[in-house]
C-alpha cells in the first residue's frame, strides 16, 4: 500500500499528467481508507480550480496612479 507521501506526490503528479493505472489504483485504494488524503486531494483540486478562475479574469490595477507613483519615488530616493 502507497503511503501518505507517495500518495501527496502521485495526486500533485496528476495534476500535470496522466498517471500509469496502477498508480491510479493504488492512490484510488489509498484515498477509500485515508480520510487526511482525500481531504488533502480535494483542497489540491480546489486550489487548481481557484487559481484557473483567478488567471482568466481580466487583469485589475490595485494600486491608484498616485499610489504607484508615490512608491517609485520612494524607492529613487531610498536608492541614493
Amino acid at each position: 500500500m502507497l503511503t501518505c507521501k507517495e500518495v501527496s506526490t502521485l495526486v500533485s503528479e496528476s495534476l500535470d499528467h496522466s498517471l500509469p493505472l496502477r498508480q491510479r489504483m493504488g492512490v484510488r485504494f489509498h484515498l477509500m481508507m485515508c480520510s487526511m488524503c482525500r481531504t488533502y486531494k480535494k483542497q489540491t483540486l480546489q486550489l487548481r480550480d481557484a487559481m484557473r478562475t483567478y488567471a482568466r479574469r481580466e487583469p485589475t490595477e490595485h494600486l491608484s496612479k498616485e499610489a504607484r507613483q508615490r512608491i517609485k519615488n520612494a524607492l529613487k530616493t531610498d536608492g541614493k
